[in-house]
């Protein structure tokens, strides 16, 4: 089934149409739907498509063989391997001349992995061979790194060769709804906080009616895919994965500085920055940083990748159950009694792709979005006493700063709850206390407070005064 991506298969199209070569580059981390977006915009246009193999560059030679053979001739049995990639190219070529193909070589990083000269050689028939032709070629790979540095960067063969590029990211949270629409808004909530929006493991999680059910069938089942699914994509991409594994373990069970993640798994920060390093690169881990008052010291560790946030949650915790059997008999006490606190992050996620994406009648445009955390000055109602606390917003953004202006700035300011409970004033007297830790006097903020749970009357006489806007689960995802 293939759903959404409606903006990216209209841009190749208008490419396609232009009448002129075509050098698209399309990566995205794996399972993100790259090659499924690709099939899509192929399956009624002439297309060779050679998918590279993590393998020789002879093996790929004769897959890419195989390849121009099944275009020239679907039902034939056999086909002939060229003798060298330069003749397989030189075949393209003369094909190229003569109609308009798509030639999608799909995986790059593993053939020029294999064949280190693959970049040069595409540099120069881009620039020689087809540019007399309207060849619509399109260079994919999952490689995060290869792609930004060997393919886009100016140190690249490749470097301005391309006409467009596109970055493949996870599916928001309103489109991953979209292949439930049956399902009650908070299944759909728990689905994209478990899958991040990616169309693999949403299809691999093959919700029939009940997401419970689901998640113990093909999550929490030592047989199933997506049981295995983290163990082997870091087998996949890296050369130390029991290392790595030790470090977002790390991070997911509460270490989020890099002195707290290098202390708990037995090395050097430095040593330690480098793996975390990787993992960004990748898009398990993210580094983040208060959108006000930015600074190293501020710096911060967290799993971004929200279906290894899940599994590392949830899976080491309870694999004695797991690997008995016995998941069903004790999950909704060790797993879903504490969903509505695991939530947390993954709903300020959807708070956020909400105001940036969806929502029509923001007090202004955005300029950043994102969180801020820090120390304040609190006095004890008790003893009188002040001290320092630590004090963190949920949702930070900020308008663009205008030139030649002495006004302050503008902000929203945003809490976002996802509990039972209803939310009352006293949330919006902590967010104007806390906001008052990162602003001007002559600062403008506008309070947004998101809940799953609804509002007390007294929220919402005050929602009608102006003071505050507040957005149930309904409000996000009814759009």
């Amino acid at each position: 089934m293939f759903l959404c991506r409606d903006n990216e298969l209209k841009k190749l199209s208008i490419r396609y149409d232009s009448g002129s070569p075509e050098c698209i580059v399309i990566y995205g981390r794996r399972r993100v739907g790259k090659t499924a977006l690709i099939n899509e915009f192929t399956k009624d246009k002439p297309t060779i498509y050679f998918p590279a193999l993590n393998t020789t560059a002879k093996d790929n030679l004769a897959a890419l063989s195989r390849s121009i053979q099944h275009y020239l001739n679907p039902a034939a049995a056999d086909y002939p391997v060229y003798p060298s990639f330069d003749s397989a190219f030189a075949e393209i070529t003369r094909i190229a001349k003569k109609e308009h193909i798509i030639f999608v070589i799909d995986e790059l990083p593993y053939l020029a992995k294999a064949d280190s000269s693959i970049p040069s050689r595409l540099q120069h028939l881009i620039d020689h061979d087809w540019a007399q032709t309207d060849i619509f070629l399109i260079l994919c790979g999952s490689s995060m790194s290869f792609m930004e540095k060997e393919v886009l960067s100016e140190k690249s063969p490749l470097f301005g060769r391309r006409t467009a590029q596109m970055k493949i990211e996870p599916m928001s949270y309103l489109d991953t709804a979209k292949f439930h629409p049956e399902l009650s808004l908070e299944d759909n909530a728990l689905i994209y906080a478990v899958t991040g929006g990616v169309p693999h493991y949403i299809n691999k999680l093959d919700v029939r009616g009940s997401v419970r059910d689901a998640l113990i069938n093909n999550f929490f089942d030592t047989s199933a895919y997506l049981f295995e699914e983290p163990e082997n994509l870091l087998k996949q991409e890296l050369r130390e994965p029991a290392v790595y594994n030790s470090i977002i373990a790390s991070i997911a069970g509460g270490s989020t500085r890099l002195s707290d993640v290098a202390a708990s798994v037995g090395m050097e920060s430095a040593a330690c920055s480098k793996y975390i390093s990787v993992l960004t690169e990748l898009g398990i881990v993210k580094k983040t940083e208060p959108v006000i008052d930015k600074s190293k010291r501020k710096v911060l560790y967290r799993i971004s990748d929200p279906f290894f946030n899940f599994w590392y949650r949830f899976v080491p915790a309870n694999m004695m159950s797991i690997s008995a059997g016995t998941i069903d008999r004790t999950f909704d006490v060790a797993i879903g009694s504490y969903l509505n606190q695991y939530m947390g992050l993954p709903f300020e996620d959807i708070c956020r792709q909400y105001l940036v994406r969806y929502c029509n009648d923001l007090p202004f445009p955005i300029a950043e979005i994102g969180e801020w955390w820090g120390h304040i000055r609190k006095r004890d109602p008790v003893t009188g006493k002040i001290t320092s606390v630590e004090a963190q917003v949920d949702i930070v953004a900020v308008a663009p700063k205008l030139n030649n202006t002495s006004s302050g700035r503008q902000y929203i300011i945003g809490s976002c709850k996802y509990q039972t409970d209803a939310i009352g004033t006293e949330e919006l007297d902590t967010l104007k206390e806390y906001a008052a830790a990162f602003t001007h006097p002559n600062d403008t903020c506008c309070y947004y407070i998101f809940s799953k749970g609804g509002f007390t009357q007294g929220l919402e006489k005050l929602a009608e005064s102006g003071e505050v806007v507040f957005l149930s689960l309904n409000d996000i995802y009814k759009i």
